[in-house]
């Protein structure tokens, strides 16, 4: 029934596992390592890092440790905001790969936009960046390129004027903040949208719905979240550092929510939104 929601394909035909384990806020060192070397053995082979999380070194400790063949995970890094610029990214990408100590990476991201608020030429800003992506993506070193946070402003303008389009753009997406305009740009130009803090931080469990649905599915308020996200096309990228809740997040297969449902869930009342606006962030 569900066995289709367990890959999305990208719009090169890159395959990805449809749901990612987050690593932000995981201290580097032996904690991480420890940590991401059990999200492997709960079954996850999607692993998303950044340069600005700090522990690229232990996730690609745990990584080349697991013994799992390299092609059977797929690992996200991302260019921080300081590094943006042509040169700067692909410099930062040469930092990336020394620290996880892969010789490739599936997927590089752009984490935030240059924003409009203090910048006015952050539309070149952002156009130069992704031009050095687009450099490693022919260079065959990462297997696809895309953004995180950007708007529906940042994506028209970018697409203006690149050669490749991102192929994902990873966004605060959760039942208490939908962001429906950029849902609705990623999917009309073919962009993956995944999403980060898709249980809203822990904020859901405070929904009376979703709270009655966990009792009505038989499944906890976290499954019901990421199981939603996949309905929608979504992919999740839940973080959690206990072991039991890693194979919880992840058992979200055997059971399908009702068109009426996802329905009610996608009319909830908006809450929970994290404060960091693509437009002002820095």
């Amino acid at each position: 029934m569900t066995d289709s929601l367990k890959i999305f394909t990208l719009s090169n035909d890159i395959k990805i596992p449809s749901i990612g384990f987050g690593t932000w806020l995981i201290e580097n060192g032996e904690s991480a390592v420890k940590v991401v070397s059990e999200a492997l053995r709960c079954g996850y082979r999607h692993i998303d890092t950044a340069a600005a999380y700090g522990n690229e070194e232990s996730v690609g400790k745990a990584i080349i440790e697991s013994g799992i063949d390299r092609s059977e995970i797929f690992v996200t890094s991302k260019v921080w905001n300081t590094e943006r610029g042509y040169d700067k990214a692909l410099a930062a990408f040469g930092k990336t790969m020394e620290k996880l100590g892969l010789d490739y990476l599936d997927l590089y991201l752009v984490h935030w936009p240059c924003n409009v608020g203090s910048r006015e030429e952050w539309s070149k800003v952002n156009n130069e960046t992704w031009r050095a992506l687009e450099k490693l993506y022919e260079e065959k070193r990462v297997k696809a390129i895309g953004v995180s946070n950007f708007k529906v402003h940042h994506l028209e303008e970018l697409l203006k004027s690149c050669k490749i389009a991102p192929m994902v753009n990873q966004i605060e997406f959760h039942p208490g903040f939908m962001q429906k305009e950029i849902l609705d740009c990623c999917r009309k130009n073919n962009i993956l949208p995944e999403a980060w803090s898709p249980l809203g931080r822990g904020r859901m469990a405070k929904s009376e719905l979703l709270q009655d649905l966990s009792e009505k599915y038989g499944k906890s308020i976290a499954q019901i979240c990421i199981r939603w996200c996949l309905q929608n096309g979504v992919l999740p990228l839940p973080k959690t550092v206990t072991e039991s809740r890693m194979a919880e997040n992840a058992d979200v297969f055997d059971f399908e929510i009702s068109a009426e449902d996802m329905n009610r869930i996608s009319s909830m009342e908006q809450f929970g939104w994290s404060g960091h606006d693509p437009d002002t962030f820095e």
